[in-house]
């Protein structure tokens, strides 16, 4: 889903709006509703527009169940193109897996419930170069497989994490699997025995939030954290090969001494090699540059922007798209020239495509001003010893109030004494 090739999850809309692009493709997600259209065609001016609130009516009966067990919000969770661009795939929150054909027109083909629903509520999905298979990976832990080939097929459990999983990806060839954890960890097992694990990528200090096997250079992956670093790894052996930490760079940005920097997006283009990260709740995109030869991270570029940032996405020339929380300016497109992105606003697909967004603005007034929950994810942390010495000062100062209190009734009772044999006297 990623411009240029990509090669990270799809997008988990969750509590944004979402991009995709794919070619000459672009999809916009919010809610439970979709809007797609062909923004470079010439003369298309149609967009297409899906509703998974009306899931169940799309294609009747078809000898699936109409009926699913487990209703949720309808809220798309996360979506994603094939690599070619013929496929789109979404999941929602009452665990329905649906795809769409997107070629030569829109279409929706499958809509499953019953026994070919997800078994989980989705994290992240991602098809495979092959159009074959949808891989979904789950809050669980898991991560399932449905066949294109086959829509009435069930899903196969591929593999599972023993915790919630954020992030999953496939290298180009379909050959790994890789898989990010809330624990730290990521993992990399072979697509066509899951069973058996490769490598893990260890390092991350908090949750791995993004995953992303660089299309050009397969044999590296792409990593950011809760703990505020972007990491580069040679993912079949597990070898850390570059760190880059986000608060020397993201730092101005911010006034909080102890602000963190989870990446809510990654997106990649391999035309010259060019990385864009968006940071929850920081108004601005960074732009790096892979340095495949050193194997490191060149920083180039922060776009500041006046709204919030949902989503980012790169073309395959280099152009950069910007989903924005502004009913005026819902999308900015920013253009490479003397190796600096600078915004663009005569093109006609941003115009073409702003304009679908406005007309239909319903679809995201009610993520305006919400925040994701990452906060969520960070593991809660306990000063026990700063507790411990607390509490014995407390102890010290209540053995040393009953110790007075002693003396002091002690005290009292020698004198009472005294004036009794005094009066006997």
């Amino acid at each position: 889903m990623e411009g240029g090739g990509g090669g990270g999850g799809g997008r988990s809309p969750g509590h944004c709006p979402a991009l995709a692009l794919r070619g000459d493709l672009m999809a916009v997600g919010g809610g439970s509703r979709l809007l797609a259209a062909r923004y470079r065609e010439a003369g298309c001016d149609s967009l297409f527009t899906y509703d998974c609130i009306n899931a169940e009516k799309t294609l009747g009966n078809n000898g699936q169940d109409e009926n699913p067990t487990d209703k949720g919000s309808d809220d798309i969770l996360a979506f994603a193109f094939s690599p070619s661009g013929d496929y789109f795939a979404l999941t929602d929150d009452s665990k329905r897996l649906i795809l769409f054909h997107t070629k030569p027109s829109w279409e929706c083909v499958s809509v499953s419930f019953s026994f070919r629903s997800v078994k989980r509520r989705c994290t992240s999905l991602i098809i495979t170069a092959a159009d074959d298979k949808i891989l979904i990976a789950d809050k669980s832990g898991d991560v399932y497989s449905y066949s294109i080939t086959e829509p009435q097929a069930e899903g196969k459990l591929e593999l599972g994490h023993l915790s919630l999983l954020l992030d999953v990806a496939l290298s180009p060839d379909d050959q790994y699997i890789l898989t990010a954890d809330r624990d730290e960890k990521i993992r990399v097992s072979l697509a066509k025995a899951p069973y058996y694990i490769v490598s893990y990528c260890l390092g991350h200090k908090e949750f791995v939030s993004k995953i992303l096997v660089i299309p050009n250079y397969p044999d590296l992956l792409l990593s950011a954290s809760g703990d505020s670093t972007l990491r580069l790894w040679e993912y079949k052996s597990g070898e850390e090969v570059y760190c880059c930490h986000l608060s020397t760079i993201c730092g101005p940005e911010t006034t909080k001494a102890d602000q963190k920097y989870p990446v809510s997006r990654i997106t990649y283009c391999c035309e010259g090699s060019y990385v864009a990260i968006l940071c929850d709740r920081i108004p601005a995109v960074y732009v790096f540059q892979l340095d495949a030869i050193a194997q490191q991270l060149v920083y180039r570029q922060q776009i500041s922007l006046k709204h919030k940032v949902w989503d980012i996405a790169f073309e395959e020339t280099g152009d950069l798209w910007i989903l924005e929380e502004d009913r005026e300016v819902p999308l900015q497109l920013y253009r490479p020239c003397d190796g600096q992105w600078k915004p663009v606003t005569d093109d006609k697909g941003l115009q073409k495509m702003s304009k679908y967004l406005q007309d239909n603005w319903t679809v995201f007034e009610g993520f305006v001003g919400t925040e994701r929950r990452y906060s969520s994810l960070y593991k809660a942390s306990f000063d026990n010893m700063a507790d411990y010495l607390q509490r014995q000062e407390e102890r010290l100062k209540q053995q040393k109030k009953k110790r007075q209190e002693d003396l002091q009734r002690g005290s009292n009772g020698e004198i009472k004494k005294m004036k009794t044999e005094e009066s006997s006297l």
